[in-house]
């Protein structure tokens, strides 16, 4: 793997395809992924069947109730944050995603899988500069009480604070996110859930694809399953924020605080940042 300084200056990709098969998260239905080697420039995209071709970026996000989904006319594809979130987080610019089904499979509920992938097969430094977003300002996005504030920094750092009911409660955790980090404290974590939401959500025909094996179930009295670490929700948490980003259509060369955030407020921050260009945000090149 090249060293992190290499991963942020050039663009990447990766030296040879990945696969996943599974199930879907929230529709059940079964799903295949290939991930392939793209050329510069031209960044995170999914190809659906038909032949539809999706950039992973804000602007094709439409809809964000329980996961992050992208469409294009017709063509959805669903539940794409936990696949982008190991593609950022492991440093990938450019990427070609071809997906069967409606939904990336669900695989463990978190990102590893994806992570171990992409080191089997190891990346490709494409020696072209990587555009990265840079803030020049201080932003804050809100939702209700949630809150997103992006801040100049050196490096890609992600500072998140999550309020839940009990047994979950408040969980605060700050990372530096390089593939090292990435790899080892965030791509693990998996996405979760109170009982009662999931049985609700079966009840009306979703979350078809939920089971203790796909996430981490709450009831009353703590995790139906072993957490891997204590502070698994928040984790999980900048898991998603982290493939939220991917949608920058660049390297967050940022610092994010986010309190109580969700994929609508990551999406509604990210689409207001790109639109918004030169305005508090810039894309830059290294040399």
């Amino acid at each position: 793997m090249p060293g992190c300084f290499t991963l942020m200056q050039y663009q990447t990709t990766l030296r040879d395809a990945i696969d996943f098969s599974g199930v879907g998260l929230h529709t059940g239905r079964p799903a295949h992924v290939r991930v392939l080697p793209a050329g510069p420039d031209r960044g995170l995209r999914f190809r659906l069947e038909g032949g539809v071709e999706i950039p992973a970026r804000a602007e094709f996000v439409v809809d964000t109730v329980r996961a992050t989904v992208l469409g294009r006319g017709d063509a959805r594809v669903s539940t794409v944050e936990h696949l982008l979130s190991a593609l950022n987080g492991m440093g990938i610019s450019n990427a070609l995603i071809e997906v069967a089904g409606p939904e990336i499979p669900a695989a463990d509920g978190a990102a590893a899988a994806f992570t171990a992938a992409i080191d089997a097969v190891g990346v490709t430094v494409q020696h072209e500069p990587r555009r990265r977003f840079i803030p020049t300002v201080a932003r804050a996005f809100r939702d209700g009480d949630k809150l997103l504030v992006v801040l100049p920094a050196p490096a890609f750092r992600i500072r998140m604070t999550i309020d839940f009911p009990a047994p979950i409660g408040v969980q605060h955790r700050e990372l530096e996110i390089v593939p090292e980090t990435y790899r080892s404290e965030v791509s693990p974590n998996r996405t979760f859930a109170y009982r009662h939401e999931v049985e609700a959500l079966m009840q009306r025909g979703l979350a078809r694809g939920g089971s203790l094996e796909t996430a981490v179930v709450f009831d009353e009295d703590g995790p139906m399953s072993p957490l891997r670490v204590a502070d698994e929700p928040v984790r999980h948490k900048i898991l998603d924020l982290i493939g939220d980003l991917a949608l920058l259509g660049a390297y967050p060369q940022c610092e994010i605080v986010a309190i109580k955030s969700g994929h609508k407020l990551h999406c509604m921050a990210v689409r207001e940042l790109t639109a918004r260009g030169e305005d508090g945000m810039r894309a830059a090149s290294a040399g």
